[in-house]
């Protein structure tokens, strides 16, 4: 493996990290002009539609085409409403009640999820380390979270967190079933049937609450969707996967770990959230628990 080889996909993995960093600043901006959640997700899911449709199509082709048995299918569709209907529907319902700050503080800790999920269901040994890593994470989130509780908020930064915590905890889910079955069919191939899977739940979740009413709003809220479905979901689905190849699962989520930091830093200066020094202190026991799960749970 060449060094050329090695650092264009870290470079990748890195820009996937700031283009999902910048899916609650997006989100946020959106809220404001009263969209609802699940409109604002059908548009970042139908708009991106085409274009996985697109690579779905030209990877089938391919010679190297693998074929696709009825459990596959059923297998690939059942993690793609998981992973990115069920998932991906909680942590827009959290955008209206927490920061986009803490809430990617709270959904970074998804690999404490998948480490759990693996002691649970598939006897997988856990480390002293990984314990110990388990809680400096959780006490960097209660550092964290603490800050954000202010008089007569705590309802609405609960439901926040339970929301967000909740879409973690499906998203590991996800991450653990596609374990086998990703190696398989290939990542990009796995991505572009599962993203084109969930659409269908969205379309037919928004139709249900308000019959895909979603045309009247200002134009500024259709350059949103068109971003997040370019910049936010299509490019660093494709990028972290073409990474992840390169450099390996494990150096990628190190790289990646950079995420919430970004999130940070664009929330004060895009939304004007306040960050405090306790707030700054418990994200990085937070990256520092969930590093050392990821570099030793990849060991």
């Amino acid at each position: 493996m060449s060094k050329t080889y090695y650092w264009l996909g870290a470079a990748m993995v890195f820009v996937a990290a700031f283009c999902f960093a910048l899916k609650g600043i997006f989100i946020k901006l959106a809220y404001r002009y009263e969209i609802d959640t699940i409109s604002l997700l059908t548009l970042r899911m139908g708009l991106s539609f085409p274009i996985y449709a697109f690579f779905a199509f030209r990877l089938t082709a391919q010679e190297t085409n693998v074929r696709f048995t009825i459990k596959d299918w059923l297998w690939v569709a059942g993690l793609g409403i998981t992973g990115y209907y069920f998932s991906s529907y909680f942590n827009f319902l959290a955008f209206n009640y927490i920061s986009a700050g803490l809430e990617r503080i709270l959904l970074f800790t998804y690999p404490t999820f998948v480490l759990v999920i693996n002691a649970i269901f598939r006897r997988k040994r856990v480390t002293k380390l990984q314990m110990a890593a388990l809680g400096l994470t959780y006490f960097g989130i209660l550092v964290a979270f603490l800050q954000n509780i202010e008089p007569g908020q705590q309802k609405n930064l609960i439901l926040g967190a339970f929301w967000v915590t909740l879409s973690g905890l499906v998203y590991a889910f996800y991450l653990v079933g596609g374990d086998k079955i990703i190696p398989k069919v290939g990542s990009q191939k796995f991505t572009s049937y599962a993203m084109l899977a969930a659409t269908i739940p969205t379309v037919l979740h928004c139709y249900a609450v308000n019959g895909l009413e979603i045309w009247h709003y200002p134009p500024q809220v259709y350059w949103i969707g068109i971003t997040m479905a370019i910049v936010v979901t299509v490019l660093p689905t494709f990028a972290l996967a073409e990474g992840i190849k390169r450099v390996g699962a494990g150096n990628a989520s190190i790289i990646a770990s950079i995420g919430p930091i970004f999130t940070i830093f664009l929330a004060t200066t895009i939304l004007d959230e306040q960050i405090t020094a306790l707030q700054i202190f418990g994200t990085l026991l937070v990256l520092v628990g969930v590093f050392l799960i990821s570099w030793k749970g990849k060991k």
